[in-house]
């Protein structure tokens, strides 16, 4: 090969690996609202390493699933509940030997960071009177993990009958917190980790684990997929590092 045509060739290659660049991309990832900075992170600390950046889309763990049942292209589903993941694995859309649970988190009441509201969720506790006539901010409590749990545990606490009627719902869990953040909403429940996300609402009290089924995050590859770095992604969020990414933002071990 002649200087002159390895000097075309080395061109050429020069201009298509911006090229290459632009069109490789990391693993599609759904992973539920309350995942956003941590995963954000994750995903940060894993191109860091020379790889793709994963694509993160963020929702509800409700929409998602019926997404990726009615066949909408991914790699990974990180779910806020384990009943989604259980629904999107009958329908077959699951990798088989790939599902784990990769995280915990805390149920909290929250109102703007100016209240100085104090309230602690417990048996029979004031909610009702606490909302002065206002509305309690949650997701869909029929579907969106977050809302699930809120009703689970005001029903289970006694109090789920004395404010059905003054909900503010929501699509997901964030959007819920932006309902308190803004001064829509006078009390919202939300994750701990939501809440520690945000600066404009305060955290009032935490509600007893005992009082809802444990907040569990289950991940899994999905059937679909055919990305390269999908398990190993999967891995990664698995290792120690991620996992002290993922601990800063306030999310325990399942």
């Amino acid at each position: 090969m002649t200087w002159l045509r390895r000097l075309f060739l080395l061109l050429a290659l020069s201009l298509l690996a911006p090229l290459a660049s632009a069109v490789e991309r990391g693993p599609l990832v759904l992973a539920a609202a309350s995942l956003q900075e941590s995963l954000t992170a994750a995903a940060d600390a894993w191109a860091a390493q020379g790889h793709a950046r994963p694509v993160l889309s963020f929702a509800g763990s409700s929409a998602l699933a019926r997404q990726i049942m009615a066949g909408a292209p991914a790699d990974l589903f990180l779910s806020a509940d384990e009943p989604w993941m259980d629904a999107v694995e009958k329908a077959g859309r699951v990798r088989k030997g790939t599902r784990t649970t990769l995280l915990g988190n805390r149920l909290v009441l929250i109102a703007p960071a100016g209240s100085r509201l104090r309230l602690t969720p417990a048996r029979g506790f004031p909610l009702a009177r606490a909302l002065g006539g206002g509305r309690l901010a949650v997701a869909d409590t029929d579907a969106v993990p977050a809302g699930k749990y809120a009703k689970a545990a005001l029903t289970s606490l006694g109090v789920w009958r004395g404010v059905s009627g003054y909900l503010a719902p929501a699509e997901n869990v964030r959007a819920a917190m932006a309902l308190v953040e803004r001064g829509a909403a006078p009390l919202g429940i939300v994750y701990a980790t939501d809440a520690r996300a945000s600066t404009r609402v305060r955290v009032v009290g935490t509600f007893p684990a005992a009082s809802h089924p444990p907040i569990r995050y289950p991940i899994a590859v999905l059937k679909a997929s055919r990305h390269k770095d999908a398990a190993a992604f999967r891995a990664f969020l698995q290792s120690r590092q991620a996992r002290a990414i993922f601990a800063r933002h306030g999310f325990s071990a399942p």
